[in-house]
């Protein structure tokens, strides 16, 4: 009587355990993928060990790495004080031109750096030139690359053209003379 109650018992209890296979077989594969790579990750250990006994590595430091503690007490790294001296239009160039201020600087001049060392600052426009009437509702001088190319959709190609201009006549940054020239160029297009 208890085989024929057993097997009463795993007859009902069958659409459940058919329904779960599934599961079951995907969560033992994914066992058996985890200890394989467990056991592969412990083989390459074991092999790195072994040639490091039988090849002990070399400590070289390459001639161009220069590393804080290598310097001397008088000897500055590209990236401290004397950076500006190194290459100071650089900053304001290519990707990270997007995010200039509107003087053209990428960063304000550490206070730290020399006199001599701190670039002078650029006006920022002209005196002689003229704002055209939409870069003074634009507050074109105050704009960054990325605010400007969002309110270029609002522009004609008059207005394009004059903010064009007046780019060329104070600033001339190349970032925002490409940006209104290729603009303006779409825009005719159309």
């Amino acid at each position: 009587m208890g085989a024929a109650t057993l097997a009463v018992e795993e007859t009902i209890k069958l659409p459940k355990t058919i329904l779960m296979y599934p599961m079951t077989l995907a969560s033992q594969a994914a066992h058996i993928v985890m200890r394989f790579q467990q056991n592969l990750a412990e083989l390459v250990i074991k092999g790195d060990s072994t040639l490091e006994s039988i090849f002990p590595p070399k400590e070289e430091q390459p001639e161009w790495a220069t590393f804080d503690e290598d310097l001397s007490d008088g000897e500055e790294d590209a990236t401290g004080p004397g950076f500006d001296a190194i290459d100071p239009d650089r900053r304001a160039e290519g990707r990270f031109a997007l995010y200039t201020a509107p003087d053209g600087d990428a960063m304000a001049d550490p206070p730290t750096a020399p006199v001599a060392v701190r670039r002078a600052k650029k006006p920022t426009a002209r005196a002689d030139v003229v704002a055209p009437a939409v870069a003074d509702e634009l507050d074109y001088e105050a704009l960054t690359l990325a605010q400007l190319r969002a309110r270029l959709q609002s522009l004609d190609v008059e207005e394009l053209e004059a903010l064009l201009a007046y780019e060329e006549a104070t600033k001339a940054r190349a970032p925002f003379q490409t940006l209104l020239a290729n603009r303006i160029t779409r825009a005719t297009v159309k």
